[in-house]
């Protein structure tokens, strides 16, 4: 009898141990297919959003942080994949028998939460884009509702095919990692095209790559330059704003490098494929190959092109001095609400007066005026804090394709990030509901939570509001770095549970470096958690609920483990 594909793969892999590298990377590349999954939803709207903000407010100093993010996540998903394919149970299942039935609850209820909360700014971005690319006309309710309509239905009909086993779920592989490559390829070519033009420093590019933690208390060195020319009394205040940005965009930054709705994708989409132990070697490399590589390729890219265009900058129409220049400028809107902001800081009570005695109209010509009296330097600084949409972010493209062509090209590339970071969280929002109610191998309800996921993204323009759409990834994100402990306190667990691996537990060196390796990453969830809850508590309205909640949570899992410790006491005693 001919063999299933499956078992052609898995002859494949077991002929392949043992053998050389250059052997084992054709077949384990071929056979790939998870990994571009994870890369897929981590190279999506928050990746895109968040490090083109790190890049404007800080430059190249924290190229860093994207790679000390991507290696802790790696490390989590690859002990993921090792207690998966070891075991070949559902996660959800062995956390509530083996661990804590509160972290198995809170786990998949917390990832059907994220993607609900990630799929609008997927959807945003997505009709931003395409507005992008025809050059922002039709902006209207109708437009929003339409086109947000046809992607909702088309990535509907991308999921349904790859719940199909055989062509159809392969062409979908291929399509994810199509539309990955385009992506890497359009910030690959940017960044060479700059440095062709001999635009780029390297020695501060390579400097960047050293972790450096100044920049949780202090401005980058061009920022810091510029402050010096700004007046003595505002100075602090500026300095204060970018170091507040600074780290609520690296807590971002490292939160869609792996979110907690990847810690649920992984191991459902080995255990769809049948994927076993003898694939725990190319999970591995599928997790490195797939996702880590291209994710630091495309960040690093990202971050670079950002900080060349927009990084202590600000446009010649901000900085001309003439009011109606000024007002031209891309940056007007956000930069007058930093002006106003600047005026309440400064409490003079004359300029105060006259401010608010002005009709809305005049308000605009006199925050213009305001702003062509301010020192150039005062201004770039501002310009760093601005939040800036897709059509702005698209001249980063400038230097490679020309401003004409620079919009379509970057919207299309931002399209394709989030399109696919759309299909993949309605695919993960489908396995979880057919998990919850125990019908995993069920397609029409894996479709069913996958629609619900849909429905929400598709009404984003009601519930997401602001000039600013890239900027809504990143509130999004810091919401799933609270959320994140959850799923790497829960793995960690799991790889040191002796009744869950029973002979495939790691041992002796081999435990105390998974250990270590997941410790960091605890640790470091931990602290980003923490981060996020505290940016979160600034917040008057929501502060309390979000660290109520939390205490609630935390309460309920000190006793789902005190009864789980209990019930093993008792069935030793038996």
């Amino acid at each position: 009898m001919k063999p299933t594909k499956l078992e052609s793969n898995r002859e494949q892999l077991l002929a392949v141990q043992g053998q050389g590298v250059a052997k084992k990377f054709g077949v384990y590349f071929r056979l790939s297919g998870p990994g571009w999954l994870q890369s897929a939803i981590t190279l999506g709207g928050g990746t895109l959003g968040s490090t083109l903000y790190l890049g404007m407010l800080s430059g190249t100093g924290m190229l860093w942080l994207q790679i000390l993010a991507i290696i802790i996540g790696v490390i989590m998903l690859s002990a993921i994949s090792y207690v998966t394919l070891s075991t070949g149970k559902r996660p959800f299942a062995a956390i509530n028998e083996h661990i804590n039935p509160v972290l198995g609850v809170g786990w998949v209820a917390a990832t059907i939460l994220a993607n609900m909360i990630w799929i609008m700014p997927q959807f945003s971005l997505c009709y931003d884009s395409i507005q992008t690319c025809l050059g922002g006309t039709s902006d209207s309710n109708t437009s929003r509702i339409t086109i947000s309509l046809v992607l909702g239905v088309l990535a509907l009909a991308i999921v349904a095919m790859n719940c199909q086993p055989g062509k159809l779920s392969k062409i979908f592989d291929w399509g994810l990692k199509s539309m990955v490559g385009f992506v890497v390829v359009c910030f690959v070519l940017v960044v060479v095209t700059l440095a062709i033009r001999d635009s780029l420093n390297w020695t501060e590019i390579i400097g960047g790559y050293v972790p450096n933690l100044k920049y949780w208390s202090n401005p980058s060195q061009a920022v810091q330059q510029a402050l010096s020319n700004t007046p003595a009394e505002i100075k602090q205040w500026w300095a204060d704003q970018i170091v507040a940005r600074q780290q609520s965009s690296m807590v971002s930054v490292t939160a869609t490098a792996v979110g907690l709705n990847m810690t649920f994708l992984l191991p459902y989409s080995l255990l769809i494929r049948g994927w076993d132990k003898p694939f725990r070697g190319l999970a591995r490399f599928d997790l490195i190959g797939a996702l880590a590589i291209p994710f630091i390729i495309v960040t690093s890219c990202i971050v670079i092109a950002s900080a060349h265009a927009f990084h202590a900058k600000a446009d010649a129409n901000l900085l001309s001095g003439n009011p109606e220049q000024v007002k031209a400028s891309m940056f007007f809107n956000e930069a007058r609400k930093l002006a106003e902001s600047r005026i309440g800081y400064m409490n003079e009570p004359t300029v105060l007066a006259e401010f608010e005695s002005l009709s809305e109209p005049a308000k605009t010509d006199w925050l213009a005026a305001y702003l062509a009296n301010l020192e150039p330097d005062e201004l770039r600084v501002m310009a760093t804090l601005i939040k800036p949409n897709s059509r702005q972010l698209a001249t980063t493209l400038a230097p490679l394709l020309g401003e004409t062509n620079a919009n379509l090209v970057f919207g299309l590339g931002a399209l394709a990030m989030a399109f696919s970071t759309i299909v993949i969280l309605m695919m993960i929002n489908g396995f979880a509901i057919a998990e919850i109610i125990d019908r995993y191998d069920s397609v029409v309800w894996r479709l069913v939570g996958s629609a619900m996921a849909m429905l929400v993204g598709i009404f984003w323009w009601q519930i997401w509001q602001g000039e600013s759409q890239t900027w809504l990834v990143v509130v999004a994100s810091t919401f799933g770095a609270i959320l994140l402990p959850i799923a790497y306190i829960s793995f960690f667990a799991m790889m040191n549970n002796a009744r869950l691996l029973q002979t495939d537990i790691p041992r002796g060196r081999n435990r105390w470096l998974w250990n270590l390796l997941m410790g960091v990453g605890v640790c470091g969830a931990l602290v980003q958690a923490y981060v996020a809850l505290v940016i979160c508590a600034e917040d008057a309205a929501t502060g309390r609920f979000v660290l109520g909640g939390v205490a609630m949570f935390a309460l309920l899992a000190l006793i789902g483990f005190a009864a789980r410790k209990r019930e093993s006491l008792n069935q030793r005693e038996v």
